[in-house]
């Protein structure tokens, strides 16, 4: 059985991240930050979301443990931050229901929600610049990087939360990510 874990982040929604990929027939488990990739037995990781960059503990060690990785909003953007791109504060701010526009219908990710999807999402702080090696997947009228993918190195990420029941199809991004680490 393809086993996920969620690595906590301290996000008020990572709960539900672990129940989605549940309900969806994997093995899954919500881990403490402070755990090192190499005492995890997994099939692919989830960067949860989370208030705060000075509490990510150990989630950047899982961007070199060989296995695929879904960051969700501050999950997305420590991968950013971690791989040479840039985060910075959103002229939005809070949390919204916004209309992402997919811009490659071919992404593993968020292809399958081409043209567009309503989301969930906070735009606090938001990716600015994306990391060598990063496709723009997803954008909106509020947020310049809404979605972005590495399918090298099979490293994902949205700003929004596919978590929440206020997005329309995020049962899909999770169902796409399961798809991506049972492929490996």
């Amino acid at each position: 059985m393809t086993k996920i874990v969620v690595v906590d982040n301290h996000g008020q929604f990572t709960h539900l991240e672990r129940r989605a990929l549940r309900d969806l027939g994997v093995e899954t488990e919500l881990i403490d930050n402070d755990t090192p990739p190499e005492d995890v037995d997994a099939d692919g990781v989830v960067l949860s979301g989370g208030p705060d960059m000075d509490r990510i503990g150990k989630s950047p060690e899982y961007l070199e443990a060989d296995m695929p990785v879904l960051g969700i909003c501050l999950g997305m953007q420590l991968i950013a931050e971690e791989l040479g791109g840039r985060v910075g504060g959103g002229d939005y701010g809070g949390y919204a229901d916004v209309t992402v526009d997919i811009v490659d219908s071919d992404d593993p990710l968020t292809g399958s929600l081409h043209p567009d999807t309503r989301v969930w999402a906070s735009h606090a702080d938001e990716v600015k610049e994306l990391p060598a090696g990063f496709e723009l997947t997803a954008e909106s009228d509020v947020c310049d990087v809404e979605a972005m993918s590495d399918t090298d190195r099979d490293i994902y990420g949205v700003q929004w939360h596919p978590e929440v029941a206020h997005t329309e199809e995020g049962e899909e991004i999770f169902e796409n990510f399961i798809e991506i680490c049972e492929s490996q």
